[in-house]
């Protein structure tokens, strides 16, 4: 049975989370963190009966209510390295599915988690879906030298591009450099018109509404094109099962792992 705590437990993801968390037989919801519904019955704000677990304020706060064998933060781009360090320390491995860290930021990431002998996975999407997109883009690089990403998300996103889009870019990059047959720096016009370049790979965010998480892998060659997509809706239980099935497996390695899909295919 592994005991976890949701932070960001009544937000879009994380309340699907917390919900599949509570029906789950081999999973027990011992702690839930949502400011503005601290104090609150974690079953009851989520419209369903009792569970008798208190929302805290805060992920210190949560840890130190209950022992929980793993964290996972569904919160804000600002607050979710500072909730992982905090978990680390005592000695709590942390699934991550918030958006918005840097390369910088996973690699200080894993010399924590290494120090405290617990394990960290961060996905951008805990889809199964977009996890699939992931392990069939990194073989596809191996093969093809021409590729970008274009990522999609509703309009208000307030990170660019989406941590779906940037892992994947930054795992990529690591595959190989892209082909660029002309230099960004020589474009004629404005160069935001060629995206950002994150690990030399070239990603395009658009930020419109009727868009929720979507991500477009694009490799060509000549005379033909490949397209992985992942296109999801409004329904946030998507993420659920990825997210507790790395919460599942977390503890079973020490140091970070990126992707949702290095679980899948190990």
């Amino acid at each position: 049975m592994t005991r976890i705590c949701v932070a960001g437990a009544t937000g879009w993801t994380g309340r699907a989370v917390a919900a599949a968390a509570l029906d789950a037989a081999d999973v027990t919801l011992v702690g839930a963190v949502a400011r503005r519904a601290a104090g609150q019955d974690i079953g009851e704000a989520l419209g369903r009966p009792s569970a008798g677990v208190a929302i805290s304020p805060s992920v210190e706060a949560a840890l130190q209510a209950a022992e929980a064998e793993v964290l996972v933060d569904y919160t804000h781009p600002t607050t979710v390295k500072a909730h992982t360090l905090t978990a680390l320390a005592r000695g709590v491995s942390v699934v991550v599915g918030t958006s918005g860290l840097t390369a910088e930021d996973y690699a200080e990431l894993d010399a924590a988690a290494r120090a405290a002998g617990r394990g960290v996975l961060a996905s951008g999407n805990f889809a199964i879906t977009a996890a699939l997109v992931s392990h069939f883009a990194l073989i596809a690089a191996r093969f093809i030298e021409h590729f970008e990403i274009i990522d999609y998300a509703k309009a208000a996103k307030p990170d660019a591009p989406s941590g779906t889009a940037r892992e994947l870019a930054e795992r990529l990059g690591e595959v190989r450099k892209p082909r660029i047959d002309h230099p960004i720096d020589q474009t004629i016009g404005p160069k935001e018109l060629r995206g950002g370049s994150i690990n030399g790979v070239q990603v395009h965010s658009v930020r419109l509404p009727t868009y929720t998480a979507s991500v477009d892998a694009l490799f060509t060659v000549p005379g033909a094109r490949l397209k992985l997509t992942h296109d999801a809706g409004t329904d946030a239980s998507v993420y659920a099962q990825g997210t507790l099935l790395a919460a599942r497996r977390v503890g079973g390695f020490v140091g970070l792992k990126r992707g949702l899909d290095q679980l899948l295919f190990e």
